[in-house]
């Protein structure tokens, strides 16, 4: 994440400087951002970035024990430069979260440089899995990094300490996540594909029961209750794969129309990577635990391969955002959508289909035999109705609160 959030959030300036040192591995970087106190809520984050104009610097610094940066992939033993995310403080005034590049150990001797406290926060679940990754914990004792060090794509800071906010949406800073984002939605297709494989394999082999005259028992594969679990498994793997190829194009289009000012896609884009990675993630971390009970006491058995692959996935569903506050990003992506109707603006993209919102709301399914739901265009249907119905009732219980946090919307989503 430390090279797409420079791509994303630095300057042409500040991008032909560091990437080509972060390309040929002269530099190793990281993407310092969760902290100890905060992690999903980023406007909460506490550590500082602080203004000094005499020096031209801006000095970083951990001021709590809550603001120390926790759990940044590479953090611990491997990187030489982080992307820290701190809150901009210029004379006094807080100017909210914003991204430093920040050199954290020596280029001679790999030894943390001055004012920077760092190690690994150790052990995760499971034997071996996921603890080859080197989380890490990181503080800054009033750190000083040059002013042109600050990524400056969406606002910059001039040698006088002024603030400036260009035309570039916000919301660019989180675009860093969406590239994440679709690629763990790629990656889910694969761990699923593997325990699938495992799980198949094992009921193609395994027989029990079903012995005459002393023949050969049944395969379990051939159980309906076998095939019941394990057929939807393999089904979802596939679309795991479909739908992450489709979410790569999204982004790449996404990206393309970013670099020549266009933002208008890019609440879709994150919507949809923030719901798929949630949706995906979720479903492959319970496959992979139905594979391991499909495949009976042997799944249990560190040499099937199962138990290490759920162990190294599940944390998919807790990091670059906690799986049921995405759910919540996209439920107020729809709720925006539909509150957006009465004004004229026609949905576009993945939601298209709120411009038909009245039909949909009247919506009754014309199926009369089973084989109609063979048919992409029925069942398309009917997931728009249901969807149309959800956001504008959500809408419709938020719209009765003065406050939307007192709404009841989360039952719907």
């Amino acid at each position: 994440m430390f090279v797409p959030a420079i791509q994303g959030q630095g300057t042409d300036e500040q991008q032909q400087k560091w990437l080509p040192l972060a390309y040929r591995m002269q530099i190793i970087g990281c993407y310092a951002q969760t902290e100890l106190g905060h992690g999903s809520n980023v406007q909460g984050l506490e550590t500082t970035a602080t203004f000094d104009p005499k020096t031209d610097e801006f000095v970083i610094h951990s001021p709590t024990l809550t603001s120390s940066k926790w759990w940044p992939g590479g953090l611990g033993k491997i990187s030489t430069h982080a992307v820290a995310y701190a809150r901009l403080i210029i004379g006094g005034e807080d100017h909210g979260v914003h991204g430093f590049i920040v050199q954290l150990r020596s280029l001679d001797d790999h030894l943390p440089l001055p004012g920077i406290t760092i190690g690994d926060i150790g052990m995760k679940f499971g034997n071996a899995a996921y603890n080859t990754m080197d989380n890490g914990v990181l503080r800054f004792d009033h750190v000083r990094i040059p002013r042109n060090q600050m990524l400056m794509r969406v606002s910059q800071v001039t040698r006088e300490g002024k603030y400036v906010r260009s035309n570039v949406p916000r919301q660019l800073v989180y675009g860093t996540m969406v590239n994440v984002r679709q690629k763990i939605v790629a990656d889910a297709s694969v761990a699923l594909s593997r325990a699938v494989c495992i799980a198949t394999r094992y009921s193609a082999v395994r027989r029990q029961f079903g012995s005459h005259n002393g023949g050969l028992e049944t395969q379990v594969i051939d159980y309906k209750t076998q095939q019941a679990r394990l057929f939807p498994l393999l089904a979802s793997a596939y679309a795991f794969r479909f739908v992450g190829g489709w979410l790569k194009w999204l982004y790449m289009d996404v990206t393309e129309r970013l670099q020549a000012n266009d933002f208008s896609t890019l609440p879709e884009a994150h919507a949809c990577t923030a719901g798929l990675k949630s949706l995906t993630t979720t479903a492959t971390a319970d496959g992979i635990e139905e594979c391991r009970k499909l495949c009976g006491g042997h799944g249990y058995l560190c040499s099937s391969g199962l138990p290490e692959l759920f162990a190294v996935y599940v944390p998919a569903c807790t990091y670059e955002g906690d799986n049921i506050v995405l759910l919540l990003q996209v439920a107020r992506h729809l709720v925006k959508t539909v509150s957006q109707l009465d004004s004229g603006n026609k949905p576009v993209g993945t939601t298209a289909y709120m411009a038909r919102v009245e039909q949909l709301m009247q919506y009754h399914s014309n199926v009369e035999k089973a084989e109609d739901w063979l048919k992409p265009n029925v069942v398309l249907e009917a997931f728009e109705a249901r969807a149309a119905r959800m956001s504008v009732a959500c809408a419709q219980n938020l719209s009765k609160f003065a406050n939307p946090e007192q709404g009841k919307c989360f039952n719907l989503v």
